[in-house]
């Protein structure tokens, strides 16, 4: 095992005296810097509802986080990949965005108007849990600055120095408000909204198909998903379509985007 260059150890160091003080981000983003060298770096708390708390940023490139505020932090990020591993309640690790992504993530107008614009090309993301319900999402990013995706060798350190990350960033954080219980039915909310909105009276099932066809997945995977078969969720896909009076995804998409900005009031 190649050990860390002298920096890195000393930067670690430097954020472990920090932790609970002003500062600690800085340290903790320094030595990211030293063992990976992220183009930009955004720490999320996400939470049993409303939307997640922005607790750090940082990236030379302005277009990365253009958009956080008014698009992803007013509903987008109900679509994204990690959001869904926040719902699922996964264990603390590493997760890059290339292995947990749905397999039509990139057809998917989420990743089109929102994911695309941002530049990103590959994200490394650390998830820990400093109190219940809550998830800590420190992730760091390669976008169009540098153009290079994370190599091998980036992300088995980046594994590799998981549990000191959780180790130092959950007491950090730990003072974040605990969530009263588990995250909001995000299906529930958009079939709510709908009703109230438009008038558009979904089932619970074709709310849940609605969902996951925003958030990037195909139908056999939408069919997995759900333990049903691909030829049922193409049913309950035409039926969707149907009570929607639309024909395509990028319709879906206008329709209901706006119905996920309403943040925790959806």
């Amino acid at each position: 095992m190649t050990p860390f260059p002298n920096l890195a150890e000393s930067q670690l160091a430097q954020a472990i005296r920090l932790v609970g003080e002003n500062g600690f981000e800085h340290a903790l983003v320094s030595f990211f810097q030293s063992v990976c060298a992220p183009d930009n770096v955004l720490i999320l708390a996400f939470r049993s509802a409303g939307p997640p708390l922005v607790l750090y940023r940082q990236s030379s490139n302005p277009q990365v986080f253009s958009q956080l505020d008014q698009t992803y932090l007013a509903g987008a990020y109900r679509l994204d990949p990690f959001y869904d591993l926040h719902l699922r309640r996964a264990p603390a690790g590493t997760y890059r965005i290339a292995d947990i992504a749905p397999d039509a993530f990139q057809r998917s107008r989420y990743f089109i108007e929102y994911y695309e614009q941002t530049t990103l090309i590959d994200e490394i993301t650390f998830v820990a849990h400093p109190s219940p319900w809550v998830t800590l999402n420190i992730c760091l990013g390669r976008d169009a600055s540098t153009g290079q995706r994370f190599s091998p060798r980036d992300v088995e350190t980046c594994a590799r120095i998981t549990p000191l990350v959780a180790a130092i960033a959950e007491p950090h954080w730990a003072h974040l408000a605990r969530s009263t219980g588990p995250a909001e039915d995000t299906s529930i909310l958009l079939a709510d909204a709908a009703r109230a909105a438009y008038g558009i009276v979904l089932s619970p099932r074709q709310a849940e198909v609605a969902l996951l066809i925003l958030r990037g997945h195909s139908t056999a995977s939408i069919a997995l998903r759900l333990g049903l078969s691909a030829q049922t969720i193409k049913v309950f896909r035409k039926q969707l379509y149907a009570r929607c009076r639309i024909s395509s995804q990028a319709e879906l998409f206008a329709l209901m985007l706006p119905l996920l900005k309403g943040g925790a009031e959806v």
